[in-house]
């Protein structure tokens, strides 16, 4: 295309205008937008040409760079050449993937979207939970501290229980070895002492206390009922108890004041009972009971068997107020609530 300068086409229009008379101011201002126009495409045109010639040497410059690598990469060995087409595969199946990743980014984030909603959610919910436990947590911890508190206090009354039960097996046992040590000049056929069930059994025969048939206690009885009752005025937090028993020969017929041998057991036991509280134990400490025949220590089938049931005992039982005490605040004690 063959260009002409502003200047030149100013000059063939006035001669234009010369030839072909006036023209009118319009047309002249049609004439001059066109030029302008023409001046401002021919600019842009020129730019174009400019920029397209230049990207025109810089692929020029780069074909010749690569044509100069197509060498090199010829003359290398066939190894070379093989990774070299493995990289261009690569290459290629790396496009195709990220062109497949351009083309499918849209679903992927709204998969991604989905996904993040969904792990958003569960997250939340997962919160949620955690702030359960940690409630629930907090709850068995309070819980854990009664129960601590309550066990604390379980074991302060069982080591109170427990030196309870060591002091009163250990009045039990002073109060045997005093008795023992006050009876110690009677004959141990006639009188026994010793424990059982964490009580002191005074067991005294028939032959030692009555008479057949007697409710009256003879002299050398008497004694010892006096020197056991010595004993029992020093210990006064223990109970008495006086059991009447017999063997299993009926009472004779017609005799005073009673029917069977439950009549015989009972009054002797009220008779020593009697001068137990004349030597100076406090009746309130004091009971008699009579059994009869029917707590046996050995069978009646011999003489001597039904000697040794013929007996009374006198049955020692420290009181244990403290121990019930302290039985008492444990069953009062209320139980710690499980937890959830």
């Amino acid at each position: 295309m063959k260009s002409f300068s502003p200047a030149l086409l100013g000059l063939s229009l006035l001669a234009a205008s010369a030839l072909n008379g006036c023209v009118t101011a319009r047309k002249y201002d049609d004439l001059s937008a066109r030029q302008k126009a023409d001046a401002q495409g021919k600019d842009a045109a020129e730019r174009q040409l400019r920029s397209t010639t230049a990207e025109l040497q810089k692929a020029s410059d780069e074909l010749a760079q690569l044509r100069l690598t197509q060498k090199r990469l010829v003359t290398d060995s066939a190894e070379t050449g093989a990774a070299y087409r493995k990289t261009r595969s690569l290459y290629n199946e790396l496009n195709n993937s990220y062109d497949k990743l351009l083309k499918n980014s849209d679903r992927e984030l709204a998969n991604k979207s989905s996904d993040y909603n969904k792990v958003a959610k569960d997250l939340a919910r997962r919160e949620a939970e955690l702030g359960e436990l940690e409630t629930t947590l907090q709850k068995s911890k309070a819980n854990n501290d009664r129960l601590a508190a309550d066990l604390q206090a379980r074991e302060t009354r069982l080591t109170e229980l427990t030196k309870a039960l060591a002091d009163k097996d250990k009045a039990v046992d002073d109060l045997k070895a005093r008795v023992s040590k006050a009876l110690l000049s009677f004959n141990s056929s006639d009188l026994q002492v010793k424990l059982k069930d964490g009580k002191v059994y005074v067991s005294l025969s028939e032959q030692l206390l009555f008479k057949s048939g007697s409710t009256k206690v003879d002299p050398k009885g008497q004694e010892a009922l006096k020197k056991l009752a010595a004993v029992l005025q020093e210990q006064k937090d223990v109970n008495v108890v006086v059991e009447g028993h017999t063997d299993n020969v009926p009472i004779l017929r017609g005799t005073a004041g009673m029917t069977d041998n439950w009549d015989l057991s009972a009054l002797r036991a009220t008779e020593i009972a009697r001068l137990l509280t004349t030597a100076g134990v406090a009746p309130e400490r004091v009971t008699a009971s009579g059994r009869g025949q029917y707590v046996p220590v050995a069978a009646n089938d011999s003489p001597q068997n039904k000697a040794l049931n013929r007996r009374t005992e006198i049955i020692l039982t420290p009181k244990l107020n403290e121990l019930f005490q302290i039985l008492d605040s444990n069953s009062a004690t209320p139980t710690a609530p499980a937890g959830k």
